[in-house]
């Protein structure tokens, strides 16, 4: 509801969304008739930062690599679980991204929340979780939940000792990211002198360690990627939602 408020509002630089890949990249494909159109609709204005995904296994699965869950999953297709905290999510189709790029058959678990999740990947019954890595430090670091893989392209400072997904999968990536956008018509003027404040922001140490102390990173895009960025993630998850069969409606 309000993305498409944001889309109707008057363009005068006084209404932005902060947006993220859900509401601007995902569910285009998601929802048949979504009510706005992430490109039509709207006008890039600065992106804000990013939130990498990681992936946690069971103690005691016998994985403590990508490459050991690819080779775990391809010698029991459809008898490894992974959790989600339900049908559309980045859990979700995060890890449908790696099993059509890994060629494995992992089944899914919807459930209604993150949390859990964690406890059926705790005692073993959903060993395979893949979630923001703010909501799985604290039982990474006390030794609850097993970490394999970074799904950003760049290990995480936070977990600097973690390789990437892509380290083992070439091209994998997942991650949050957010974003503020405009009504489509708002000037030029004005889009650029908000932009200008948002990359000032974002250069100062509070803003800096407040994104870093949830696990991400401040964004560095600058404002003429944005709409070609949000394009082609627009398309990639398309292509994940169809092959996957996945729908909200």
């Amino acid at each position: 509801m309000g993305t498409t408020a944001a889309a109707k509002a008057e363009p005068d630089g006084y209404t932005l969304l902060l947006g993220l890949n859900g509401s601007m990249a995902v569910n285009p494909s998601l929802f048949s008739k979504l009510p706005y159109d992430p490109i039509r609709d709207f006008t890039p204005v600065a992106m804000l930062a990013d939130y990498p995904f990681v992936v946690v296994v069971n103690k005691e699965l016998p994985v403590r690599s990508i490459a050991d869950l690819i080779e775990l999953a391809k010698s029991k297709p459809g008898e490894l679980n992974y959790g989600s905290a339900g049908n559309g999510t980045g859990q979700h189709l995060s890890s449908e991204l790696f099993k059509m790029m890994t060629g494995t058959n992992l089944a899914h678990v919807p459930y209604r929340s993150a949390q859990a999740v964690y406890s059926d990947v705790i005692s073993g019954r959903v060993p395979v979780f893949f979630d923001n890595i703010s909501g799985a430090l604290a039982l990474v670091q006390s030794d609850k939940v097993r970490a394999i893989g970074v799904t950003t392209q760049a290990r995480s400072p936070v977990l600097p000792d973690v390789p990437t997904v892509a380290e083992t999968v070439p091209g994998f990536e997942y991650h949050t990211w957010f974003g503020l956008w405009a009504p489509r018509k708002t000037p030029r003027p004005v889009v650029e002198k908000i932009n200008t404040e948002v990359g000032r922001a974002l250069g100062s140490p509070a803003v800096t360690t407040s994104i870093r102390a949830a696990a991400g990173e401040p964004a560095t895009m600058p404002l003429a990627d944005m709409e070609p960025f949000v394009a082609a993630e627009i398309a990639k998850w398309a292509d994940v939602i169809t092959r996957a069969g996945v729908k909200m409606d």
